[in-house]
């Protein structure tokens, strides 16, 4: 995988950092995983072919990509709040959330992240660390998930909501 322009790549033995405009990523690279940075080009490369190798070498070859993509371009999550009353905000570094439940829920925004409420219905989560930026946008989807009735609750921006149908009233004389 080639290196983009902008981030800088060390590779210390097993140990790999990423830096770039978005932010500083570190790797610790275990087992029998080789990894080498040749005119800006990374390889990994395996040392056997038993069958744990071969599945590290694809876990650290994706890791190693998304690092590479998320100090250069980042990750986004978007979620959007459905519901009467429902809302979003982001003051400071803390994410108000109401929703229908009687006090607000105060999220507070964890370090590498970047959290925007737009129009009180749209949340976007944005990072350069792929797994912090999916932990986080779980974690606010959890405090209400939608349900299958009306569809109230945070659900991902691509998510579709499996609906059910209400009480059916029986006629009967």
């Amino acid at each position: 995988m080639s290196v983009p322009k902008g981030v800088e790549v060390i590779i210390d033995r097993n140990h790999l950092q990423a830096k770039g405009p978005l932010g500083h990523l570190e790797l610790l690279i275990k087992g029998n995983i080789k990894v080498s940075l040749d005119k800006q080009v990374i390889s990994v490369k395996r040392s056997d072919d038993e069958k744990e190798t071969k599945s590290l070498h694809g876990l650290y070859r994706k890791l190693i990509w998304n690092m590479v993509t998320g100090v250069s371009d980042g990750f986004k999550k978007n979620l959007l709040v459905n519901g009467v009353g429902y809302r979003a905000e982001v003051a400071g570094s803390t994410l108000t959330l109401n929703l229908g439940f009687s006090n607000p829920i105060n999220y507070s925004i964890r370090d590498g992240i970047k959290i925007t409420a737009e129009g009180g219905t749209r949340i976007s989560v944005v990072g350069c660390d792929k797994q912090l930026v999916g932990q986080v946008a779980s974690e606010i989807r959890s405090f209400r998930p939608p349900e299958p009735y009306k569809g109230k609750g945070v659900r991902y921006e691509n998510e579709q909501i499996r609906r059910k149908a209400g009480k059916a009233t029986v006629s009967g004389s």
